[in-house]
C-alpha cells in the first residue's frame, strides 16, 4: 500500500503530495492525520528545508472528509457524542495545530477540487496558486454539520468575514477565477503549468536567509492574534537574533557590493 502523504525534497525545497487519488485524497483517515502532522514536524526540524509545496495526487487537491464513512455510520462522527468529540481533537484537528507550528513557508499547489476541510488545508498553507480546473468550497452545510477542523477560524482571516460567510452559509463552489477576485489564491495558472509556478515561487523563497524567513513566518502567524504591543516585543527579541547571524552580515555586504549573496543558515 502506497503511503498516504508523499514526501520529496530536492534541494532547499519539499514537495508534499497527498497521495490517496482513489478516495480524493480525503483527510479525516488516522494514516493521512499522522502523515501529515508528522511531515509538518519533520519540516520544522529540517533546517535544510526553506520551502514547501503541498498539492495531490490525481485530479483533486483534497474532498475533505470521507462522506462514504459518515455514510455507514463510521468515520470521526461515529460513537457516543463524547467520543465524537475526542475523534476531533485527537483526529483533524492536530492538522492545524500542526500547521501553526509550522516555519517553514507552505505553498498550496491546488490542482483540482479543494471542498470543506480540503479547502481549509489550503488556508492553513501561507500561499495558494491554483490551476484553472481548481475549485473551492466551504461545503461543511451541505453535509449538515459545521466545520469541525478550524475552518471558521482559518478562512476568514483568508477571505475577509463577509466573504467567508457566504461561503460558509451557501456551501457553494468557487472557480479559480472566482477564488483570485476574493484573494482565496494569489494566482490561477493554467493546469500544466501550476507546478513548476509553485517551484519557481517556492525558489525565491528558499533564496533568502532561512532563520530570517521563518522567523518573519512565526511573526505574522502571532500577529493574527496578539496585541500590537505584544508583537513588537517579539519581533524586538527575533530582530536580535536576526542581526546575530552570518547570513545577515553577508546580506548586507552582498548589497553593499552590488551582487548576489549565497546564505547558508548560519
Amino acid at each position: 500500500m502506497d503511503a498516504p502523504l508523499d514526501y520529496a525534497q530536492d534541494g532547499a525545497i519539499v514537495t508534499l503530495t497527498l497521495n490517496a487519488p482513489d478516495i480524493r485524497n480525503a483527510l479525516s483517515g488516522a494514516d493521512m492525520i499522522e502523515a501529515l502532522v508528522a511531515a509538518c514536524e519533520r519540516l520544522n526540524a529540517d533546517m535544510s528545508v526553506r520551502a514547501a509545496i503541498l498539492t495531490g495526487a490525481g485530479t483533486a487537491f483534497s474532498s475533505g472528509g470521507n462522506v462514504k464513512k459518515m455514510q455507514d455510520g463510521g468515520g470521526l462522527g461515529g460513537g457516543l457524542p463524547a467520543q465524537t468529540r475526542r475523534n476531533y481533537k485527537l483526529g483533524i484537528q492536530r492538522i492545524p495545530l500542526a500547521f501553526d507550528r509550522l516555519e517553514v513557508p507552505v505553498i498550496a499547489a491546488v490542482n483540482g477540487p479543494a471542498i470543506g476541510a480540503g479547502c481549509d488545508l489550503a488556508c492553513m498553507c501561507d500561499v495558494r496558486i491554483a490551476a484553472e480546473s481548481a475549485r473551492f468550497a466551504e461545503s461543511f452545510v451541505k453535509l449538515g454539520i459545521i466545520p469541525g477542523d478550524g475552518g471558521a477560524w482559518l478562512l476568514p482571516r483568508v477571505v475577509g468575514y463577509s466573504k467567508a460567510c457566504e461561503m460558509a452559509f451557501t456551501g457553494d463552489p468557487l472557480t479559480a477565477a472566482e477564488a483570485l477576485a476574493c484573494g482565496l489564491v494569489s494566482k490561477v495558472v493554467p493546469d500544466a503549468e501550476l507546478m513548476p509556478e509553485a517551484r519557481k515561487l517556492a525558489e525565491r523563497i528558499a533564496a533568502n536567509p532561512p532563520h530570517a524567513v521563518r522567523m518573519t513566518k512565526r511573526l505574522i502567524r502571532e500577529g493574527q492574534h496578539v496585541q500590537l504591543a505584544t508583537l513588537l516585543e517579539l519581533s524586538a527579541a527575533m530582530q536580535s537574533l536576526a542581526h546575530a547571524t552570518a547570513d545577515h552580515k553577508a546580506a548586507v555586504a552582498a548589497m553593499l557590493e552590488k551582487r548576489k549573496a549565497e546564505f547558508k543558515g548560519e
